[in-house]
């Protein structure tokens, strides 16, 4: 029997672990809204280098996201095995996912490297402070994910969960979540600067 038919839907007719899930993802949407909005309200008011162009790179920033986006694919792929019941598919798409995401945080450690090297840290001006409070917090988002996700993986495997569907879904939609910011972010802190 299903997780869903031993707890009655909510009023919106959804289980009340997905509706906690889609709570907490508006309360995200508050917190990396006011992070986003910080960024943009300084953005070009430092004083002092090393600035966006000075650190930014189209194409390493531009295969980072592709990543993270071909990673939802991933997790859509996993959602839709799971509902169906097949679980060694859905646990591939899973494991496929959790690579996804390791490559992105692989990414974001060598862009935090590199901008270290080249004298851009949280303390050197506003630029710094507020990139590095922004795409670190995404980073945390994508690490946690990535821990829920492998979890997931081990839970589903060892057929602890009643609906792995669901569970599969719930945490699908905290990564597809993740992958939105990190859209915004591309388009606001990165692609302005180019135009």
């Amino acid at each position: 029997m299903s997780a869903a038919a031993h707890h009655a839907p909510t009023s919106l007719g959804v289980s009340h672990y997905k509706l906690a899930m889609w709570t907490f993802l508006g309360s995200e949407c508050f917190f990396f809204g006011s992070l986003i909005g910080t960024y943009m309200s300084y953005r070009g008011k430092s004083i002092n280098g090393p600035y966006p162009l000075d650190v930014f790179s189209a194409e390493v920033t531009s295969i980072s996201t592709f990543d993270l986006l071909l990673s939802s694919l991933f997790m859509a792929l996993a959602v839709h095995y799971a509902k169906l019941g097949e679980i060694n598919k859905a646990i591939a798409w899973i494991g496929a996912t959790i690579v996804g995401g390791l490559i992105f945080l692989g990414f974001q450690v060598y862009e935090f490297s590199h901008f270290y090297h080249e004298g851009l840290t949280p303390r050197v001006n506003l630029f710094g402070a507020t990139f590095f409070t922004l795409t670190g917090f995404h980073g945390a988002h994508v690490t946690v994910g990535v821990l829920l996700l492998a979890s997931l993986a081990y839970y589903v495997k060892a057929g602890k969960l009643n609906d792995p569907g669901e569970s599969t879904e719930i945490i699908g939609l905290y990564w597809h979540f993740v992958d939105i910011v990190w859209i915004a972010i591309f388009t606001l802190v990165y692609l302005l600067e180019y135009t």
